[in-house]
């Protein structure tokens, strides 16, 4: 077990298995020391864990918990590309998506269930640049997707 999963094993969580694709693309992509997610939206144990625009149907508190399930599901993916999380060096950058209200603003407080996870599970090479970006709408209804690029170590 990978010392990121021993941290999160300490949160009470785990890698879940790699979320199959909605369409047509792969889940993860190494590129020379990177490796890039597509996006991951929150799934659990294959069915969404809510629906809806974040400030409508869903609050910022599920959403955040969602932003939270999508940045496993990255992680998973990175899991899957690399075989071991202990070869992540840094957390690059994160993009989140949060379907939202033409009048919500809180994307950032969303997103910060994606950031505040992965500074736990990476500690300091888990701080990363991040854009959370409302948008009108998303795959299947979900109020989150998230994005994910690593670095990974040299060898």
């Amino acid at each position: 077990m990978s010392a990121a999963e021993e941290r999160l094993a300490a949160l009470g969580l785990s890698v879940p298995e790699v979320a199959a694709p909605v369409a047509a693309y792969v889940p993860a992509v190494r590129s020379g020391d990177h490796v890039f997610t597509s996006g991951q939206l929150p799934m659990r144990v294959g069915e969404l864990m809510a629906t809806g625009k974040v400030g409508a149907e869903v609050t910022t508190e599920e959403a955040y918990a969602c932003a939270q399930q999508c940045v496993l599901n990255a992680i998973a993916a990175v899991r899957a590309e690399l075989g071991d999380l202990d070869l992540v060096e840094r957390v690059v950058k994160v993009v989140v998506f949060v379907a939202s209200t033409r009048d919500f603003t809180g994307q950032p407080q969303v997103a910060n269930g994606a950031s505040e996870l992965l500074g736990q599970v990476f500690g300091d090479a888990g701080v990363h640049a991040r854009s959370a970006v409302g948008v009108t709408s998303l795959p299947l209804d979900a109020p989150v997707e998230v994005e994910l690029m690593v670095r990974v170590a040299a060898g």
